[in-house]
Protein backbone atom coordinates (compact mmCIF):
# COMPACT_ATOMS: atom_id res chain seq x y z
CA UNK A 1 0.00 0.00 0.00
CA UNK A 2 2.88 2.37 0.82
CA UNK A 3 4.34 1.77 -2.66
CA UNK A 4 1.02 2.73 -4.31
CA UNK A 5 0.80 5.94 -2.25
CA UNK A 6 4.45 6.77 -3.07
CA UNK A 7 3.92 6.13 -6.79
CA UNK A 8 0.77 8.24 -6.69
CA UNK A 9 2.73 11.05 -5.03
CA UNK A 10 5.43 10.88 -7.70
CA UNK A 11 2.79 10.92 -10.48
CA UNK A 12 1.08 13.98 -8.98
CA UNK A 13 4.45 15.75 -8.69
CA UNK A 14 5.29 15.00 -12.34
CA UNK A 15 1.87 16.16 -13.53
CA UNK A 16 2.18 19.37 -11.54
CA UNK A 17 5.63 20.03 -13.02
CA UNK A 18 4.28 19.52 -16.53
CA UNK A 19 1.36 21.84 -15.86
CA UNK A 20 3.79 24.54 -14.74
CA UNK A 21 5.69 24.16 -17.99
CA UNK A 22 2.50 24.56 -20.03
CA UNK A 23 1.69 27.77 -18.16
CA UNK A 24 5.14 29.14 -19.00
CA UNK A 25 4.59 28.24 -22.67
CA UNK A 26 1.24 30.02 -22.66
CA UNK A 27 2.77 33.11 -21.07
CA UNK A 28 5.55 33.19 -23.67
CA UNK A 29 3.06 32.87 -26.53
CA UNK A 30 0.97 35.69 -25.00
CA UNK A 31 4.08 37.90 -24.94
CA UNK A 32 4.86 37.03 -28.57
CA UNK A 33 1.30 37.95 -29.60
CA UNK A 34 1.66 41.36 -27.94
CA UNK A 35 4.86 42.18 -29.88
CA UNK A 36 4.43 45.61 -31.47
CA UNK A 37 5.43 46.28 -35.08
CA UNK A 38 7.78 49.26 -35.17
CA UNK A 39 9.85 48.71 -38.33
CA UNK A 40 10.04 51.52 -40.84
CA UNK A 41 10.54 55.25 -40.93
CA UNK A 42 8.94 57.48 -38.29
CA UNK A 43 8.93 61.29 -38.20
CA UNK A 44 9.91 62.93 -34.92
CA UNK A 45 6.78 64.87 -33.92
CA UNK A 46 7.40 65.81 -30.30
CA UNK A 47 10.06 65.14 -27.69
CA UNK A 48 8.58 65.73 -24.24
CA UNK A 49 11.11 66.15 -21.45
CA UNK A 50 8.63 67.26 -18.76
CA UNK A 51 5.15 68.73 -18.35
CA UNK A 52 6.53 72.12 -19.37
CA UNK A 53 9.48 71.33 -21.67
CA UNK A 54 9.06 69.83 -25.14
CA UNK A 55 10.76 70.07 -28.52
CA UNK A 56 8.82 69.92 -31.78
CA UNK A 57 11.46 69.29 -34.47
CA UNK A 58 9.29 70.61 -37.33
CA UNK A 59 8.90 73.92 -35.47
CA UNK A 60 12.57 74.13 -34.48
CA UNK A 61 13.78 73.69 -38.06
CA UNK A 62 10.85 74.20 -40.48
CA UNK A 63 11.13 72.25 -43.72
CA UNK A 64 13.57 69.69 -42.30
CA UNK A 65 12.41 66.05 -42.16
CA UNK A 66 13.75 64.66 -38.88
CA UNK A 67 13.06 60.97 -38.40
CA UNK A 68 14.00 57.62 -36.93
CA UNK A 69 14.47 54.53 -39.09
CA UNK A 70 13.93 51.20 -37.31
CA UNK A 71 15.09 47.93 -38.86
CA UNK A 72 15.15 44.46 -37.27
CA UNK A 73 17.59 45.42 -34.51
CA UNK A 74 19.06 48.83 -35.34
CA UNK A 75 17.87 52.41 -35.18
CA UNK A 76 19.08 55.45 -37.09
CA UNK A 77 17.93 58.95 -36.20
CA UNK A 78 18.40 61.74 -38.72
CA UNK A 79 18.01 65.29 -37.43
CA UNK A 80 18.48 68.58 -39.24
CA UNK A 81 22.27 68.12 -39.31
CA UNK A 82 23.33 65.11 -37.22
CA UNK A 83 22.72 61.38 -37.06
CA UNK A 84 22.41 58.98 -34.13
CA UNK A 85 22.50 55.21 -34.56
CA UNK A 86 22.63 52.10 -32.43
CA UNK A 87 20.98 48.79 -31.65
CA UNK A 88 17.73 48.09 -29.89
CA UNK A 89 15.95 45.10 -28.41
CA UNK A 90 12.18 44.72 -28.37
CA UNK A 91 10.21 42.22 -26.28
CA UNK A 92 6.46 42.72 -26.29
CA UNK A 93 6.07 46.44 -25.70
CA UNK A 94 9.40 46.81 -23.84
CA UNK A 95 12.25 48.43 -25.74
CA UNK A 96 15.87 49.11 -24.87
CA UNK A 97 17.92 51.46 -27.05
CA UNK A 98 21.64 50.86 -26.69
CA UNK A 99 24.16 53.65 -26.73
CA UNK A 100 25.25 54.26 -30.26
CA UNK A 101 27.28 56.53 -32.43
CA UNK A 102 26.41 60.18 -32.98
CA UNK A 103 27.83 62.72 -35.37
CA UNK A 104 28.69 66.00 -33.68
CA UNK A 105 28.33 68.68 -36.31
CA UNK A 106 27.72 72.12 -34.80
CA UNK A 107 24.36 73.36 -36.07
CA UNK A 108 22.49 76.64 -35.77
CA UNK A 109 19.70 74.84 -33.90
CA UNK A 110 20.66 71.86 -31.71
CA UNK A 111 17.36 71.60 -29.78
CA UNK A 112 16.40 68.23 -31.26
CA UNK A 113 19.84 66.68 -30.71
CA UNK A 114 20.04 68.00 -27.14
CA UNK A 115 16.58 66.63 -26.30
CA UNK A 116 17.36 63.24 -27.87
CA UNK A 117 20.62 62.93 -25.93
CA UNK A 118 18.69 63.48 -22.70
CA UNK A 119 15.74 61.19 -23.38
CA UNK A 120 17.01 58.20 -25.41
CA UNK A 121 18.76 56.40 -22.53
CA UNK A 122 15.51 56.42 -20.51
CA UNK A 123 13.13 54.93 -23.12
CA UNK A 124 11.55 51.70 -21.78
CA UNK A 125 8.24 50.99 -23.58
CA UNK A 126 6.42 51.48 -26.87
CA UNK A 127 2.74 52.35 -27.38
CA UNK A 128 1.06 52.24 -30.79
CA UNK A 129 -2.06 54.01 -32.02
CA UNK A 130 -3.67 52.92 -35.30
CA UNK A 131 -0.28 51.73 -36.67
CA UNK A 132 0.52 55.35 -37.56
CA UNK A 133 1.45 56.97 -34.24
CA UNK A 134 4.10 55.54 -31.95
CA UNK A 135 5.03 56.77 -28.49
CA UNK A 136 8.37 55.86 -26.93
CA UNK A 137 7.88 56.13 -23.17
CA UNK A 138 10.41 56.70 -20.43
CA UNK A 139 10.20 55.28 -16.93
CA UNK A 140 8.96 58.74 -15.88
CA UNK A 141 5.43 59.18 -17.37
CA UNK A 142 5.98 62.85 -18.25
CA UNK A 143 8.90 62.00 -20.59
CA UNK A 144 8.28 60.50 -24.04
CA UNK A 145 8.75 60.85 -27.80
CA UNK A 146 5.84 60.96 -30.25
CA UNK A 147 6.51 59.62 -33.75
CA UNK A 148 4.34 59.57 -36.87
CA UNK A 149 4.71 56.83 -39.49
CA UNK A 150 6.15 58.11 -42.79
CA UNK A 151 3.91 57.36 -45.74
CA UNK A 152 6.90 57.49 -48.11
CA UNK A 153 10.47 56.94 -47.02
CA UNK A 154 12.85 59.89 -47.17
CA UNK A 155 16.42 59.04 -48.13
Amino acid sequence: MKKVVSLLGVAVTLLTACSGNNQKTERLSDIEKKQVEIHGQWYLENIVLSDSINVRPSEEVPGSRQYILLTDSTYSIITNCNAISGNYTLKGDSICLSDGAMTEIACDNMATEDALRKILPHIVTVDMENDSIMRLNCSVPSEYIVLRKATTEVK
